[in-house]
């Protein structure tokens, strides 16, 4: 399935803030425009509000989203990336609501078209406090229609899923490790994460079952500027339905077309400065779906991803970078993007 989806982005308000200079505005806004096999042509906006809540703490973020496409599919949400207390506390929050309408060619690999329609409503939200130089202990609960992705709505770039869901309900704990020199655009450091959503019908869902997913991410400069950066990432399903599967996120591949039980990615970027906030990518990786991980040493389990693309710092200070990529999968899989933040 072929996926394109172009973001435009125009320069920010000319606005002033205590923590933020005259020449960098606190605020983002951008205007979008895709066109996606899923959700057709879809036009909208997102915006964004950058401030330190105290001067040792990194740069938070307050922000809202909203979409339409000509398939008559609309989104839209707030979501928030909060520090204070010197880095001490983190709260990341989310909720998102709307109709999509999808139009699959080939629906989860079976070759066969498939139109849904679905409401789609989610809330997350996960505070984490530090408990030991660079470790974080967490707290995080989640309500969706969609278990796919509901946790990734809390950093505002929700993916639309195109699946009947259920009522979800979960909570559960996350254990972080983050020493990464900047948070949004990383060129040292490490980064990992191991959290648990524990769905239950006693806390008002359709259906028990346990997630837990764990995320790698290590980042190296060399050169003048440059960086590799590699991630290794997991979701694992235990009595899950179908709608609880892990699902394929590399990019160059839709969101929800590919499903199993559990998932496995290694991806890795070279990310090259060119000139002052100019710079430029190459990516590859390799995801594997399987009930048991034994499955991925045959090729119909694994999925190769690969691309290149130029980036633009627009605001150095809270490491916000837009990436324009080409991306290119398996088969007829393929995606063109211009979004906002590094892919991790």
């Amino acid at each position: 399935m072929n996926k394109v989806s172009l973001t435009l982005t125009t320069l920010s308000f000319l606005l002033t803030s205590p923590m933020i200079t005259a020449q960098e505005s606190p605020w983002v806004l951008i205007p979008t425009v895709s066109n996606d096999p899923k959700l057709g042509f879809k036009g909208g906006l997102m915006t964004g509000h950058l401030s330190r809540l105290d001067p040792q703490s990194n740069f938070s973020m307050i922000g809202a989203f909203a979409n339409y496409s000509n398939t008559d599919s609309y989104t839209g949400g707030i979501f928030s990336s909060l520090y204070w207390d010197a880095n001490r506390n983190k709260l990341k929050a989310g909720i998102a609501g709307g109709r999509i309408n999808n139009d699959y060619d080939d629906y989860l690999g079976t070759g066969l078209p498939v139109k849904t329609e679905d409401n789609l409503k989610g809330i997350f939200a996960r505070y984490s406090r530090l408990f030991a130089p660079n470790w974080y202990l967490g707290f995080q609960a989640v309500s969706s229609n969609y278990a796919i992705g509901a946790e990734g709505i809390a950093d505002g770039l929700m993916e639309q899923i195109g699946l009947t869901g259920f009522d979800s309900n979960g909570i559960g704990l996350a254990l972080e490790f983050d020493d990464r020199d900047d948070v949004r655009n990383a060129t040292k450091g490490q980064y990992f994460i191991l959290s648990n959503i524990a769905y239950r019908e006693s806390l008002g869902g359709d259906e028990s079952f346990d997630v837990i997913q764990g995320d790698y991410r290590y980042y190296f400069p060399f050169g003048e500027g440059h960086v590799f950066a590699l991630q290794a990432k997991g979701r694992w399903t235990y009595d899950a339905p179908e709608s609880g599967y892990s699902s394929l996120q590399l990019r160059g591949y839709t969101r929800g077309n590919y499903l199993d039980e559990n998932y496995t990615h290694l991806d890795m970027e070279a990310r090259w400065k060119i000139h002052e906030r100019w710079g430029a990518t190459v990516f590859a990786g390799l995801g594997c779906l399987y009930d048991s991980f034994s499955e991925c040493d045959t090729g119909e389990h694994l999925y190769p991803s690969g691309g290149a693309g130029i980036t633009y710092l627009l605001k150095p200070k809270a490491g916000l970078v837009i990436k324009a990529e080409y991306a290119v999968g398996e088969d007829d899989n393929s995606a063109f993007y211009i979004k906002l933040g590094q892919a991790f």
